[in-house]
């Protein structure tokens, strides 16, 4: 036992307080609208050889194997799970929820870009264009759709298209089409909060298209796309992570008390 020890264990309970974070993270939003949980990655970090494997023997033989001590371990990344959460009716014919691949375009105008969406509680503003409806901000559907205001009824249908129903009138009329695009690497979007992914050079170039085609997922109307947290998966994960931090705060606290009786020998 030496001071690496504290080190190589300081490690681990720096890496299960990553986990941790992102747990907790995980089950604050298992009620968020079509939320995709994070998994943290671990991997090993470098070794001390002591002994290299295949060195040569007495006899000029090549050794089977090595001496080499881990220096312990990091987070190496948090990916994202975007497996598909259940489909959960509510009967607002504005709620629509995207069951496959894909996401919504949206239009910030306070950063002025376009960013993805697959949270589909979709309002009308006072414009009577649809919006995305959050409370803090009024971010369009790009490109935008404009709801007539003597609409009496909003149809959606699978492939996007948006038909409204006017007094006075029988037949429906095309407002317009929900656009959705793909990405090639959806684990490299950056979210951004407020339920928004921003694309990166590791998302690649957004791949835009209709709904049911290019294998883009299709939309269900007045649905809406459940997290797809399992808190009885989270709560499982909770339990080793915290018992994790704690064999390592143990493997601190042993090599502190070795170190001890060392010191004390010298005595």
């Amino acid at each position: 036992m030496s001071v690496q020890s504290l080190y190589t264990a300081a490690t681990g309970m720096d890496a299960m307080q990553t986990k941790l974070d992102v747990i907790a993270n995980n089950l604050a939003n298992m009620n968020t609208t079509a939320f995709k949980r994070d998994r943290a990655n671990f991997e090993d970090l470098l070794y001390r050889q002591e002994v290299y494997p295949g060195i040569q023997d007495s006899q000029q033989n090549p050794t089977p194997v090595g001496v080499e001590v881990g220096l312990g371990t990091r987070v190496q990344s948090t990916q994202k799970d975007f497996t598909q959460g259940t489909i959960e009716q509510t009967g607002r014919e504005l709620d629509i929820a995207i069951e496959g691949r894909g996401f919504l375009q949206v239009f910030d105008p306070v950063t002025q870009t376009q960013q993805y969406t697959r949270s589909g509680n979709l309002d009308i503003n006072a414009n009577g264009q649809l919006v995305i409806g959050s409370a803090q901000t009024g971010r369009l559907l790009d490109p935008p759709i404009a709801i007539p205001q003597d609409a009496t009824s909003v149809v959606i249908n699978s492939n996007g298209q948006v038909m409204v129903r006017q007094v006075g009138q029988t037949q429906l009329t095309q407002a317009g089409e929900i656009q959705m695009s793909a990405f090639i690497n959806p684990d490299g979007l950056l979210k951004v909060g407020e339920n928004l992914y921003q694309v990166t050079d590791a998302s690649g170039a957004p791949l835009p298209g209709q709904p049911g085609l290019n294998g883009l997922g299709i939309i269900r109307q007045n649905s809406l796309e459940k997290s797809n947290v399992e808190p009885v998966r989270e709560l499982i994960d909770l339990i080793t992570t915290q018992r994790g931090f704690e064999l390592n705060s143990q493997a601190i606290q042993a090599g502190d008390q070795i170190l001890q009786q060392i010191a004390n020998l010298r005595r």
